[in-house]
């Protein structure tokens, strides 16, 4: 036995429910490998940022 229904004998809502759901899970996954790729750099980008501005105190 399936856990989900058969698509077939599922409601337009339904079908538009997982729909969104899967394109929500997509957008998640794709955005966690970009910050995921783009972390150290902003983080190395905020150190700098952070020491340049000590640095210019009076």
């Amino acid at each position: 036995m399936a856990l989900l229904p058969r698509w077939q004998y599922m409601t337009d809502e339904s079908k538009a429910l997982v729909k969104r759901g899967a394109v929500s899970l997509l957008v998640l996954l794709v955005s966690v490998v970009v910050l995921r790729a783009l972390l150290p750099w902003v983080l190395l980008a905020l150190i700098v940022w952070f020491v340049w501005s000590w640095a210019r105190r009076p």
